[in-house]
């Protein structure tokens, strides 16, 4: 009788054990999962494919995991989400035939997990469209046809989903290469800080146009001046703000270069400070540049080259914006096509499109420069990445 007691005592004192570490690694799991943030990636897809596909990644380790994957949507190439984390929005950089060539672009619903369940899609209003961004009143989104030439506008609806098109300007013109520039190429759309312009980066004719932004009407109008130049044949893709609102970086995927500007907001001027390459002096092979970022703090660009297949890094002078480059750093792939840094600026994503894989690199916060990787995953085709918004009830 003795025995069978101790045995009981025994095997309650193992169960409670068991217990007490399940209940201290349920917690630290749940712990886990609270701390961590989820990015979604764009890509080139047939609609059957996941186009767009989320993952959990951990900002203290910079890992990654997946998720979960959305069909349904043909190249669903770059992406914007908005800042209550309920919706997304993708283009589809197509070129169907609706009465004239023409793209769409496509609203989402975020579920609890991160998944995604399409609300509707519209035609863009021109072939190609590669890029959207929200107004910073999440009034409207804007979206800039590669292939068409123009931009468009289209209101935010309650629920998240899109309206009818609010607005459009076609572009016309040519620049200097016959191959690349005999037509306009609006390559991205960006708000200014204040929200009261948006700049528009036009590869083909060698323009960052201005437009007046008027959210609440669903209206972009040209602006006076109408745009800034940068040197013939450099063919501008993306831009990006300093913090500071006064200082635009123009990054040029045919010259490979930056373009710095100083923006006056009030009349949205912008008046040319210098230009910097974007690569060693000593490479000659082919290259074009993608996507330009600045880190939350103001003191580092960063920029991506295809062809010299790196990231490079510049320190920003914080009296005169002007660039110095103190890093090309190898993307661990080919073709960095879009990169994106971590909320807190601590990591950098890059998405190497013809690698199929994205790296994850720590950034060394006394340099800015990209130490080894700490994560790599593969996908298809990733173009585009961008973090959810951490949203607290």
């Amino acid at each position: 009788m003795l025995s069978l007691r101790r045995r009981l005592t025994n095997i309650c004192s193992i169960v409670a054990c068991l217990a007490l570490l399940y209940f201290i690694v349920s917690g630290n799991l749940v712990a886990a999962e609270k701390n961590m943030l989820r990015f979604y990636t764009g890509s080139y897809s047939t609609a059957e494919e996941e186009g767009i596909k989320c993952f959990g990644f951990d900002p203290e380790t910079g890992s990654v995991e997946y998720l979960s994957g959305t069909s349904g949507i043909e190249n669903p190439s770059f992406l914007a989400l908005h800042s209550s984390g309920k919706y997304l929005y993708a283009v589809s950089e197509t070129d169907r035939k609706e009465g004239n060539l023409t793209g769409g672009v496509a609203s989402f619903r975020i579920g609890e997990s991160g998944n995604l369940r399409m609300i509707n899609e519209v035609t863009s209003g021109g072939s190609a469209p590669c890029h959207i961004a929200l107004d910073r009143t999440e009034k409207l989104l804007m979206a800039a046809n590669y292939n068409g030439g123009n931009i468009s506008a289209f209101p935010i609806l309650e629920g998240g989903g899109l309206g009818r098109m609010s607005s459009f300007h076609q572009h016309s013109g040519s620049s200097v290469n016959p191959s690349r520039q005999k037509e306009p190429h609006a390559h991205s759309i960006n708000p200014s800080p204040d929200n009261r312009f948006a700049l528009v980066a036009d590869l083909g004719l060698d323009k960052v146009f201005v437009y007046r932004l008027d959210p609440a009407e669903g209206t972009m109008e040209r602006n006076s001046p109408a745009f800034a130049r940068v040197s013939p044949g450099s063919g501008p893709r993306h831009l990006a703000f300093h913090p500071n609102g006064s200082v635009v970086y123009v990054i040029n995927e045919m010259a490979s270069t930056i373009t710095v500007f100083r923006y006056q907001p009030e009349e949205g001027a912008l008046l040319e400070i210098s230009t910097e390459s974007t690569l060693p002096k000593d490479y000659e092979g082919r290259n074009s540049t993608a996507e330009v970022v600045v880190e939350p703090g103001g003191n580092y660009l960063y920029g991506s080259n295809r062809g010299h297949d790196s990231i490079a890094v510049f320190r920003i002078d914080q009296e005169s914006g002007q660039l110095s480059l103190v890093q090309n750093r190898s993307t661990e792939g080919r073709t960095p096509r879009n990169f994106c840094l971590s909320p807190d600026g601590k990591f950098l994503l890059a998405a190497n499109q013809r690698s199929d894989n994205i790296v994850v690199f720590p950034v060394e916060t006394d340099s800015g420069k990209l130490l080894e990787p700490v994560d790599e995953v593969s996908l298809k085709a990733p173009v585009c990445i961008r973090f959810a918004p951490e949203v607290t009830e």
